[in-house]
Parts: C-alpha cells; sequence; structure tokens
C-alpha cells in the first residue's frame, strides 16, 4: 500500500475523532492548550492502537480467508463509511467534560473502525507499526486542531468532516476490490 492511500486512510479514519473534538471545542467554557493536546493524545493514541489490535486479529486468520480477503476488506471500509456518512446527518449533544472515564469512551468509540482497518491491514500485508504511527499521528494533529475549530467557528464543519471521512473510507475499499479483481490497476 502507497503512503498516499494510507494517508487517505488515516484522514478518513480520524474524521469522527475531529467531528467530536469539534464538539468538545464548542463546548468548553475555556479553551487552553493543553485542552487541545489532551484530546488529541486520547484520540490519537487509540486510533494508533486499534489498528495494532486488528492486525494481531487478522493476521492469526490470514491464511484462512485469503481467497476472500480484498472482498472482507472492500466490506469493512464501506460499512465503516456509511456508517460515518449516516453518522454526519445526526445532532449530537455537547459535552465539555475531558474526565478520563468521558474520554475514554469517546476514544475507544472513535476508533472502533481502526479495529477493522487493522484486520483489512494484515490481509493486504501492510506494514503495520508505520501505518498504526501515521494514522495516531494524523488523529492527533487533526483532534488538536478541531477542538480549536470547534472553539471558533462551532458545528459547521462536524457534519462535513464525518462526510467526507466515509467517502474517502468507501473509495478506498472499492479501489483495494477493483484492484485485486484486475479491473484496475494504480
Amino acid at each position: 500500500m502507497k503512503v498516499w492511500e494510507l494517508l487517505l486512510i488515516a484522514v478518513g479514519l480520524s474524521m469522527d475523532a475531529f467531528a467530536v473534538s469539534i464538539c468538545k471545542g464548542l463546548s468548553l467554557k475555556e479553551l487552553k492548550p493543553r485542552h487541545a493536546a489532551l484530546v488529541g493524545l486520547y484520540f490519537g493514541g487509540f486510533q494508533a492502537l486499534m489498528p495494532l489490535i486488528g492486525w494481531a486479529m487478522g493476521y492469526r486468520f490470514e491464511h484462512v480467508i485469503e481467497s476472500v480477503d480484498h472482498w472482507i476488506a472492500f466490506s469493512l471500509l464501506a460499512v465503516i463509511g456509511i456508517g460515518m456518512i449516516r453518522e454526519s446527518r445526526q445532532t449530537e449533544e455537547l459535552n465539555g467534560d475531558l474526565g478520563f472515564r468521558t474520554m475514554m469512551l469517546l476514544a475507544v468509540a472513535t476508533s472502533i473502525d481502526a479495529l477493522a482497518v487493522g484486520v483489512t491491514f494484515a490481509f493486504l500485508q501492510v506494514r503495520i507499526l508505520p501505518a498504526a504511527g501515521l494514522i495516531g499521528v494524523t488523529t492527533f494533529f487533526l483532534s488538536a486542531l478541531g477542538v480549536y475549530i470547534g472553539r471558533a467557528f462551532g458545528l459547521r464543519y462536524k457534519a462535513k468532516a464525518e462526510l467526507a471521512g466515509g467517502i474517502i473510507l468507501i473509495l478506498i475499499g472499492l479501489k483495494i476490490l477493483l484492484e485485486h479483481l484486475g479491473i484496475v490497476a494504480f
């Protein structure tokens, strides 16, 4: 998998965390740099950890489903992308809490899709440590930025971020499928 593809996946995966970060920024009474860093660390950390876990699970079962791995990759990315597009149409209640319990729940909830992508990475034999690192760093920066954007602009970009992330993941899944079927070569 090429670096630009991994970067697109990283950006797509980070859109849930970015959208939640915008809400966090909007709901904070006072914004300090440590707030943005904290949100970035939670979301970036979990977005880096979950693909590692997914990769380990996928690697273990790779030999069993090798003949249909491209269909699984496409299906997982499409389902995640469609879910993100649906979420882009919903409204959320704002909560400025940055406590451990709240942030852990949000970090896990926004990184479940990264677990599925990690499974896909095992099937595609992606080098997992650089890929997970890129996803984590990308999510860290976009989440920290999201807090500031939320504070400055409000909810205007939340839905657009989730919609864009969903479309990116669906297109990457489609590309994987079409390449493996020999229909296109990128």
